[in-house]
């Protein structure tokens, strides 16, 4: 593109690829769409966990949006997010950095696979999007939230019927790093936990002013331990 001056500006050109296609595609299959209720019919044995609708965070989310959850064929997505080194080159200025979606309806077997992880996007920038990433990931934000509270008609060809397919992002699969950007909650300062949060037990090193994380595993010692408040032997900074 050229500007005021006449010369010619690059630009970064984003390759969005929806996920609404992708995901009715699954119920073109009748094998597939048998698959995609799969979380919903099969029983696990009771205390095992393998696979996330085994997970306390499922049943919390079917508890918090009925709903959503009275419909199996609804899908829940887990979204993925890094950055690597192209073709192995470690050391090289030139990143890539993908968008993941996975399809967590499908059992272990399934979903873990390589035909079912759809690439979205390949944000284009030679380094660490940082804080820009939020605007990298606005078509995918936008076409989530009307998928979440619109739905989109879909035919399923394993009940020979249309249903109204809605769709929620449960988590991200990331890093620390890349935690970072993806939720703007810095996992770098005293307060990096993302778990702890302002409860974090870290401090500032007098030299060097690094986040110091040492002795905070003596939080989770039982209140009478006899560690619990020894700061004498054990904060040392």
């Amino acid at each position: 593109m050229r500007n005021p001056n006449g010369k010619k500006n690059p630009y970064a050109v984003l390759r969005y690829l929806p996920i609404t296609p992708r995901l009715q595609r699954l119920y073109v299959s009748k094998t597939t769409a048998e698959q995609m209720t799969w979380h919903a019919t099969t029983q696990t044995e009771e205390g095992s966990m393998v696979h996330p609708s085994n997970a306390e965070v499922w049943r919390h989310f079917d508890r918090t949006h009925p709903d959503f959850a009275a419909e199996p064929r609804n899908v829940r997505l887990g979204l993925c997010t890094d950055g690597f080194a192209p073709h192995e080159q470690y050391g090289c200025t030139y990143f890539c950095w993908p968008v993941i979606l996975t399809p967590y309806n499908l059992p272990p077997r399934m979903c873990m696979s390589s035909e079912y992880m759809f690439l979205m996007m390949v944000i284009p920038s030679p380094s660490n999007p940082k804080r820009l990433i939020n605007i990298y990931l606005e078509p995918l934000i936008e076409e989530l939230q009307n998928l979440w509270h619109v739905g989109v008609q879909t035919r399923d060809n394993a009940k020979d019927e249309t249903f109204t397919m809605r769709v929620a992002l449960m988590w991200t699969v990331n890093d620390l790093p890349a935690y970072r950007m993806a939720s703007g909650w810095s996992t770098a300062s005293v307060m990096g936990c993302p778990v702890c949060m302002e409860n974090t037990r870290a401090y500032y090193l007098q030299n060097g002013r690094k986040a110091c994380y040492f002795d905070c595993h003596r939080q989770f010692l039982p209140p009478d331990h006899l560690y619990r408040r020894n700061k004498k032997a054990f904060t040392k900074n």
